[in-house]
């Protein structure tokens, strides 16, 4: 001991026991600081596991007007919804086959690529393509004396499940600077083939799945109207 009272084998003497929080105190503080270690990895290794099995919503090609939900269904049906609860993304299911809007070009002279879509079925129509070809089919321009080259007109119109129309076509676009008859000629055509159609046969199906929904039809005059009448 030195003069000061301290023992004069240094300060690495008094400091010896001290722990700083990096080593254990011994073995028995040690061991259950393992078991807690392994028990959060096992833990953490089968949350894990559980994750990567848990099976994926397959998206159900089915149409909803086809496959409807139920409140006694297991799991989600057709349409389904991201929920916030959803363990990974999720993606909705849309009914593609039938829109709010089905929109169809009609031409007066159909492409020679496009000659089988003019054609009307011979069945019942059971989906857009039957719906598509038969109003296609239906188009009867106006004669070529009445007409006017590059003409375009749109309507829009609904039909009830039984086939038949609701209401008459509302025109919503024709082409700039057509005069008042010409207008007039074009949309008596226009509602002259449609009702020669009526009532369209539609299945169960297809007849649910069109009723009341907007359909737009863009009709298109593209007959070379000169050499119709003869003029050089």
């Amino acid at each position: 001991m030195n003069a000061v009272g301290l023992d004069a084998i240094g300060p690495a003497h008094h400091f010896t026991n001290i722990n700083l929080g990096c080593e254990p105190f011994g073995t028995g503080f040690m061991l259950p600081r393992i078991v807690i270690c392994l028990i959060i990895a096992i833990a953490g290794a089968m949350a894990a596991a559980t994750a990567e099995a848990r099976p994926r919503h397959q998206i159900n090609p089915i149409p909803f007007s086809h496959s409807p939900c139920s409140v006694l269904d297991r799991g989600p049906c057709t349409p389904y919804f991201c929920s916030v609860f959803n363990h990974g993304p999720c993606i909705p299911e849309i009914d593609y086959p039938y829109g709010e809007n089905l929109q169809l070009t009609v031409e007066s002279v159909p492409p020679q690529d496009a000659a089988e879509k003019y054609k009307k079925p011979d069945h019942d129509l059971n989906t857009i393509g039957d719906l598509f070809a038969a109003l296609r089919s239906c188009w009867t321009p106006p004669p070529a004396d009445n007409a006017r080259e590059g003409m375009q007109m749109s309507v829009r119109f609904s039909f009830k499940r039984s086939g038949e129309m609701i209401g008459a076509p509302r025109m919503t676009y024709f082409t700039e600077g057509a005069s008042a008859d010409t207008r007039a000629t074009y949309l008596k055509a226009i509602n002259a083939s449609l009702d020669a159609c009526l009532p369209m046969k539609f299945t169960g199906d297809l007849g649910g799945a069109l009723a009341g929904r907007p359909i737009m039809i863009r009709y298109v005059d593209n007959r070379e109207l000169e050499k119709q009448s003869g003029t050089p």
